[in-house]
């Protein structure tokens, strides 16, 4: 369990969204809750004339829900999480956070620039993960606009200051979604530094298309993703630099697999080291101007499927491993594991130390920008 420190939301810039007309996507402002030392958090609800809606707070620049109709019209929240700010704190776990300053791991919590090496913190065993022991899922963002409209979208700032967490260069970072009445929610994420540093940004969302804490969970929903390679890891879960063809593998997802399949599937030993899937995949596609392809998943009980879109080369797919029934979630659902699945568009972990696997460097005047979409729709 992890407890962070927590910064004072400064002055909203927005105190509402415009007015929309019917057929437009919305946007609505309002408090949700406080953290257990006071301090306020916003969320903002944006919904599209489809149905599908979903709740941006605050802390964290968290997707905190994202509800989507079945083939018959039925409304669920399809992402893991909590019903209050404060169990955020209290009960900490990765739950549809923006996560940075590099998500993922990154080996001895090391990494150096130009021949001056950083250290950061340790906080998955020999490992730096997700930012460290204070990442910028446990800030509390500021709102900067709101927008209801054809893409009803909701804007979020943070800085990060030099030091901060080991990393070099002051880092500012801004976070939009935008949900449009096509049931794509968009997730632009980008950064500026004053020095050189490393950044890698993306939302760890954990989904169960079938509706939070139902009754059989994410293994008979089946997913696609457009990857004929992956990163092996070692027992650190740190990649050991090979690219691996997944062909012939549990890891072949190039055409349509029941997550459940190979899940516990202990003959291969990648899947003994992940406890099952928790591993990058590289993207076909690689990285792109413009978002492509990542994974697409489809419930055949619900018809429900999620498709996701990014600009980076890779995604990380995570199947609910390490729930252990002592998550106490949404509507009071216990979550265990394979309750939930993460797709977590990003560069390749521990890629600060893997010179083939390309750059996560930074520079003044050369901003991060990542796009990611998470686009819902039903299969009849």
């Amino acid at each position: 369990m992890r407890h962070g420190h927590w910064t004072a939301p400064l002055l909203a810039l927005a105190a509402s969204a415009p007015a929309a007309s019917a057929d437009a996507a919305t946007a609505v402002r309002a408090g949700f809750g406080a953290l257990p030392d006071g301090i306020a958090i916003e969320a903002v609800t944006l919904t599209g004339s489809n149905g599908v809606s979903a709740r941006i707070m605050t802390l964290g620049a968290t997707l905190q829900s994202f509800n989507a109709p079945d083939r018959d019209g039925k409304v669920a929240d399809i992402t893991l999480g909590y019903d209050d700010a404060a169990s955020y704190v209290t009960r900490p776990n990765f739950w549809g956070q923006t996560v940075g300053r590099y998500a993922n791991r990154i080996a001895g919590g090391t990494f150096a620039i130009d021949g001056r090496t950083y250290r950061l913190p340790l906080n998955d065993k020999t490992n730096s993960l997700h930012g460290g022991t204070r990442g910028f899922d446990q800030y509390v963002w500021r709102i900067t606009d709101v927008r209801s409209g054809p893409q009803a979208s909701v804007t979020m700032v943070m800085r990060s200051p030099a030091g901060d967490q080991g990393y070099p260069g002051t880092l500012d970072v801004t976070v939009t979604y935008s949900l449009d009445d096509k049931g794509a929610l968009t997730i632009d994420m980008s950064a500026k530094t004053d020095a050189p540093t490393i950044v890698n940004l993306t939302n760890h969302a954990l989904f169960d298309l079938a509706g939070e804490g139902s009754s059989g969970g994410i293994y008979a929903q089946k997913m696609t993703i457009p990857a004929r390679r992956y990163t092996p890891v070692d027992a650190a879960l740190i990649p050991t630099g090979e690219l691996a063809a997944v062909a012939g593998t549990v890891f072949d997802f190039t055409t349509p697999r029941a997550i459940g399949l190979s899940v516990r599937d202990g003959r291969d030993p990648q899947i003994v080291i992940g406890r099952g899937y928790d591993h990058n995949f590289v993207l076909d596609k690689g990285a792109t101007d413009e978002p492509g392809l990542a994974a697409r998943v489809e419930d055949p009980a619900s018809g429900r499927v999620l498709e996701v879109l990014t600009t980076e080369p890779g995604v990380q797919f995570y199947s609910g491993n390490f729930i252990d029934g002592t998550y106490v979630g949404k509507r009071r659902h216990v979550y265990r594991m394979g309750d939930g699945f993460a797709l977590e568009p990003q560069k390749f972990p521990n890629t600060p130390n893997q010179p083939s696997f390309g750059s996560a460097r930074v520079d003044p005047g050369k901003p991060y920008r990542h796009r990611m979409v998470y686009r819902v729709s039903v299969s009849r």
